[in-house]
């Protein structure tokens, strides 16, 4: 399973007040394909810049097609471009996948039902993977997850080692800030313009 998996399943069965937004979440997703793209030395980050290595087929039809989408020519591509230009429906992409596949069948989870490998519940490999993984409290995965709001209330995990993972959670995080603060602001000028109809 990669990191992109395993952080649309955590989104998915993480109990929490609201559901995570799916821009939020597919920006965080094509932030996670870096960090998988990273770990196969597929990529490397220059200044904040991608640079690609050589063509890499890693077995997950979805990272490999991150891996196509990369920019090759210099001056090459920032991560925070990447996001917002991968991101486009990525949610929608990696749902349809992991149901094509089976890894989300069955009724919805109760995430700590999850923790127990012997509960029947727990009935896909990919959930489980995603458990494992959550309950660890895997670096990357947690950090992504923090970018998202996903509750946790274990005591923070540590800061990743590798500096390029580090640059691509922070661009992540400020990316779905971003993208809030858009949101924002389109409720605020709705409100305005609803006012001046609703005006005598």
């Amino acid at each position: 399973m990669t990191t992109p998996q395993d952080l649309f399943l955590v989104s998915l069965d993480i109990p929490r007040e609201q559901p995570v937004e799916q821009g939020d979440l597919s920006l965080a997703l094509a932030g996670a394909e870096l960090i998988d793209l990273l770990g196969a030395r597929a990529i490397t980050l220059d200044d904040g810049r991608i640079v690609p290595g050589p063509v890499l087929t890693t077995g997950d039809r979805l990272l490999d097609e991150a891996g196509a989408m990369l920019v090759r020519r210099e001056p090459y591509e920032t991560v925070e471009d990447w996001l917002w230009r991968r991101g486009q429906g990525l949610a929608t992409a990696y749902r349809d996948v992991l149901e094509a596949e089976g890894q989300l069948t069955g009724k919805r989870r109760q995430w700590y039902a999850l923790r127990d490998r012997d509960d029947p519940r727990a009935d896909t490999p990919a959930r489980r993977h995603a458990a494992d993984r959550w309950w660890s409290h895997e670096t990357v995965l947690a950090g992504l997850a923090t970018s998202l709001r996903i509750p946790d209330d274990r005591p923070p995990a540590p800061e990743p080692d590798d500096e390029a993972v580090a640059t691509v959670l922070v661009a992540v995080g400020d990316a779905v800030t971003e993208l809030e603060a858009v949101r924002e602001r389109r409720r605020i000028e709705n409100i305005a313009f609803d006012n001046i109809w609703r005006a005598p």
